[in-house]
């Protein structure tokens, strides 16, 4: 590989699709910095390539060339196919890939491009909510519900407030198998990443934040309906309602099915039951309890430990509950499956000891008992490996959840090695077999298209993503970002999994949803069945398609996917699937709430966050003090000053005057020291003691002309530029240091015209729009020099009042270095 810098003059994204034979499918969010990156050239013809571009979609220059390339021949809708590797490559920024004449769609490069992902599903789970709908702001199906099924034949007819929950998909049905799970996913996406997720909404789904984290809310609704559906001890409720819901579509605030208790009134709330269950003639298989009880065991387990800060009598109960569901579930082994009635679909549930390993694990959390740890790990042999990973299909939900918690619990325990060591074994033989089976694939996708494939997708990222950091063992990290990516566009169609996300792409917008096509309400957030093999499509009753086949040219005769109303297999969005992306969204959004750190230094806050540190260097001049200063305080914006002690030395004026209007005040070196090589970072210019005494300097000329020492104490090198060494001898001496966010090119405000690197103020300023426009400025470091050389007559402080003005009027709030390291 090599870069390369060229100027292309064609309009690279005039394409007539109507017309085109080869594509080119990127993530259409992009892909993190040290991410595999992938692209995949499909073409309708039997033309092999061998060489790609990299091109920046601002300025249509060529930055890199590629030529690794991997050729994956035919691929059922393609005669040729390809997979386009760019990895080496990983400057931030918005790119396309171009390979001849095709060009794909735009898409970035950088650690923050997920910023406030982890919240998306949320959206969608919100306005699943049953009972109040904060979407709605209005009620629904508030009379649930009467009890039926119950396998001894004695509790039937009675009232039970089962009202709340979250509806199941575009149906209103719910189920105490998804829900449980999606609660537990969600519980456990907050343990493993709880700093990206935010706190906009409060417990009702209300617009307002409320002290606790979305997540929280959401999996605390979710519980307030499991204890609803668990009453007592002895009282295990499965599902509300039944497929006689599926009389047309409403509004759920409007529906008026009649279930025998008249129009709009209550609903059926099933018991579990270890016998076949169905109110007619279609029945379910059930065999035992232990698949549901297992899921309210660890979902209450892990409820009672991450509520207990916001709600502890709450923990306290669902403990228990917990407690009394894993044993009841030991006592029925067997899986409970959901009810049918009309029809003969339901979810065909074939597992149980996963529950139970995840509900065993969860319950030696809460006792460390070595008994249930032992109980947890001969459930996880009876299934060492999630079934349909490596198969080529299975029936609706049959293998379900679609990943084994409870094996990475135990793999993660380190109270025995030895089953630690079994349980990753496990894991990798799980991501093994999905590995072999995508061998040849274009995508990397060994995902059997079965009913809600999608799904199983997300399994698959979780317990690729899961694996690695246990282990640390590359060996899937291709296969999950490939997945990943498919959720993003990397599929024959080009398109989105997850509706409205990204908001510039190309997403389901016509999902099976009564929302969206009664009303023309987005489901923004709800990730959709996904892909299915062909002659499942055109097996399933009463799906079709509604309009033409806007993806007709890539259908084949083996899988299928329409953006389209009427088909409910492939496009509608499912509540469990959704929370389940909780998790590896939370990861991808993790990467941009970490500050960014370059060899200990602080080069960024939180990239969710829209605010901005204006901060200023100086050394010898100060001619921009007094503009500043009156600019800083029309604007009512605090500053952050980093100043040398030979700045502070001769205008203690400007410094005590800066520190009054309440700037944060710092060193910058004392004598403006260069302290690394500008050649060999790594090398040190300066010793310790020279070092040391240089910073000290620098903070006693502060003191000497009465200025406060600030803390926490923040520290900009002198030049900006240092190594690692620096950062740690400055975190010895209690100082952080930070430096200024690259990407604008704003500290160039220095430079003299006779420099090479010389910078106007006009581009400068339309440098810092641009990157804005292209990527934001959450939680930038914006540095500008408080002077500079004579030579330079085009001031940029004097263009500062303006930039403020403008970047405020885009809803950016101006801090001081401390408040955005908080």
């Amino acid at each position: 590989m090599k870069r390369i810098i060229t100027t292309i003059t064609i309009a690279f994204y005039c394409i007539i699709f109507s017309n085109a034979q080869s594509w080119i499918r990127v993530n259409q969010i992009g892909y993190l910095q040290d991410d595999v990156k992938v692209a995949v050239w499909v073409s309708k013809t039997t033309d092999e390539i061998s060489k790609f571009e990299l091109l920046d979609r601002n300025t249509g220059r060529v930055i890199y060339f590629g030529d690794k390339v991997k050729q994956t021949g035919k691929q059922h809708a393609f005669s040729s196919s390809a997979r386009l590797y760019f990895s080496e490559f990983k400057t931030p920024g918005t790119y396309v890939v171009r390979v001849n004449d095709v060009v794909s769609v735009p898409f970035k490069i950088g650690d923050d491009i997920y910023a406030g992902a982890a919240d998306i599903p949320l959206k969608y789970m919100r306005q699943q909510r049953c009972g109040y709908n904060p979407f709605l702001k209005d009620s629904c199906h508030t009379n649930d519900g009467i009890t039926v099924g119950d396998p001894e034949g004695k509790r039937d007819g009675l009232y039970y407030d089962t009202k709340g929950g979250w509806h199941d998909a575009s149906d209103y049905l719910q189920y105490v198998t998804t829900s449980a799970n999606a609660v537990y996913q969600m519980l456990f996406a907050y343990t493993q990443h709880p700093d990206a997720f935010g706190d906009k909404y409060d417990a009702n789904g209300n617009e307002g934040e409320n002290g606790i984290p979305d997540i929280l809310d959401e999996a605390k609704w979710g519980l307030d309906w499991l204890v609803k559906m668990n009453p007592d001890k002895d009282t295990y409720f499965n599902q509300l309602a039944d497929d006689r819901d599926h009389v047309g579509m409403t509004i759920p605030s409007e529906q008026k099915v009649d279930y025998g208790w008249g129009a709009g009134k209550a609903r059926p709330v099933y018991f579990c039951s270890p016998k076949p269950q169905g109110l007619r003639e279609n029945k379910n298989r059930s065999t035992g309890l232990a698949s549901t009880l297992g899921k309210y065991a660890s979902s209450f387990a892990l409820g009672s430990k991450v509520l207990a800060r916001y709600y502890p009598d709450f923990a306290k109960m669902i403990e228990q509950k917990a407690k009394d569901a894993y044993r009841k579930g030991k006592e029925n082994p067997g899986v409970c499956q959901t009810a049918c009635c009309v029809s003969p679909y339901f979810y065909e549930e074939d597992n149980w000891a996963d529950d139970m390993t995840l509900a065993g694990a969860e319950i030696f959390s809460i006792t460390k008992s070595i008994d249930n740890l032992n109980e947890a790990v001969n459930y996880g042999r009876l299934e060492p490996v999630t079934p349909w990973m490596g198969a080529d299909s299975a029936r609706h939900y049959q293998w379900y959840p679609f990943i084994n918690l409870g094996h990475y619990h135990l793999a993660k325990q380190n109270v025995n090695s030895r089953v630690s060591k079994e349980f990753i074994r496990n894991m990798r033989s799980g991501l093994q077999r999905v590995k072999e089976r995508a061998e040849g694939d274009a995508f990397m996708n060994g995902v059997p298209f079965i009913w809600c494939s999608n799904n199983l997708t997300v399994g698959l990222i979780t317990q690729c993503r899961l694996y690695h950091e246990l282990t640390g063992d590359d060996s899937f990290l291709e296969m999950e970002t490939s997945m990943r990516d498919w959720l993003f566009g990397v599929n024959p169609w080009g398109t989105g999994m997850i509706v409205g996300y990204p908001v510039h792409g190309d997403t389901p917008s016509d999902p099976h949803s009564a929302f969206t096509k009664l009303r023309n309400y987005p489901v923004t957030g709800g990730i959709v069945d996904g892909p299915i093999y062909a002659p499942i499509f055109r097996s399933l009753r009463g799906v079709h398609l509604a309009k033409e086949d806007e993806y007709a040219a890539f259908q084949s005769d083996y899988v299928v996917y329409h953006d389209d109303f009427a088909d409910y297999s492939t496009n509608e969005p499912t509540m469990d699937g959704t929370a389940s992306l909780t998790y590896y969204l939370g990861y991808l959004s993790s990467k941009a709430t970490a500050k960014k750190r370059v060899l200990g230094g602080i080069l960024r806050g939180n990239p969710m966050e829209k605010k901005i540190a204006l901060v200023f260097t100086g050394h010898e001049f100060a001619d921009g003090a007094k503009t500043i200063s009156k600019t800083l305080k029309r604007r009512r914006v605090k500053g952050s000053f980093f100043l040398t002690g030979d700045f502070y030395r001769k205008y203690p004026k400007i410094s005590r005057k800066l520190q009054k209007n309440g700037h944060y005040m710092a060193p910058h070196s004392d004598k403006h020291l260069l302290y690394a090589d500008w050649e060999q970072r790594d090398k040190t210019l300066v010793s310790k003691d020279a070092f040391v005494k240089d910073l000290k300097d620098n903070y006693l000329a502060m003191e000497n002309i009465g200025l406060k020492i600030e803390s926490p104490r923040y520290f900009i090198p002198p030049f900006e530029w240092y190594n690692q060494q620096i950062s740690d001898w400055s975190k010895e001496m209690g100082v952080q240091v930070v430096n200024f966010t690259p990407g604008t090119v704003s500290h160039a405000d220095y430079t003299t015209p006779d420099m090479k690197n010389y910078r106007s103020s006009e581009t400068i300023y339309n440098n810092i729009l641009q990157y804005e426009a292209d990527h934001s400025l959450n939680g930038f470091l914006l540095l500008i020099h408080i002077g500079a050389h004579p030579d330079r007559t085009d001031k940029f402080y004097k263009r500062l009042d303006l930039l403020i003005k403008t970047l405020a009027a885009k809803g950016y709030e101006f801090v001081r270095v401390d408040e955005m390291m908080e």
